[in-house]
């Protein structure tokens, strides 16, 4: 199997699951309190625009990523995959308790322990990880902006969501581990 087909296999594998876990994570309405505001539909209206756009432009050669074609596919290939084992480890961490849309569930507990010992969103931080795969595969510096920017943007505003909620319920103990812990990337972000 070559590279190029591994790394095609992997960018379907990335939004099937991901359509996977729409249809099978759902806050369960009478066991939660939601607090969305509609972070998940902006979420996944702005990927859907940005990846949809972003196929149909053929990019000047002017902005092409200083890489060889096969090492944008290895860079690419290699933030997929890591993005998307950082995402699901994370996902798996926090188990009945993840849901796609912001919820707190009545017996929900704040997890630190894995990854979330580190930063705050872990499955954020998989999932920027894995698109900016998807965009150095794009091969250009425009790809990476159109394809990055609008998700970080939209991924901020459910972060703060999330913890607008997390807050809510946890109130000092969700700000002392916000006060040591970064969002995205530890000890930056």
């Amino acid at each position: 199997m070559t590279l190029k087909t591994i790394l095609h296999i992997v960018i379907i594998l990335f939004p099937v699951s991901e359509i996977i876990l729409a249809m099978l994570k759902r806050a369960d309405k009478s066991l939660s309190t939601k607090a969305d505001k509609g972070s998940f539909l902006i979420l996944w209206g702005v990927i859907i625009i940005v990846i949809t756009v972003d196929s149909f432009c053929n990019w000047h050669p002017v902005a092409e990523l200083p890489l060889s074609r096969t090492a944008c596919e290895a860079t690419a290939l290699g933030l997929l995959l890591v993005g998307l084992a950082v995402r699901w480890i994370s996902i798996l961490s926090l188990g009945k308790m993840f849901t796609v849309n912001v919820s707190i569930q009545r017996d929900h507990v704040l997890v630190q322990r894995g990854l979330y010992k580190y930063v705050r969103h872990p499955s954020y931080t998989g999932l920027l990880i894995a698109f900016l795969g998807l965009a150095i595969d794009h091969g250009t510096w425009i790809d990476v902006a159109i394809i990055m920017l609008p998700i970080t943007a939209a991924l901020f505003y459910r972060i703060q969501k999330e913890e607008e909620a997390l807050v809510g319920k946890f109130g000092k103990q969700y700000e002392e581990y916000a006060a040591r812990t970064k969002r995205l990337i530890p000890g930056i972000v």
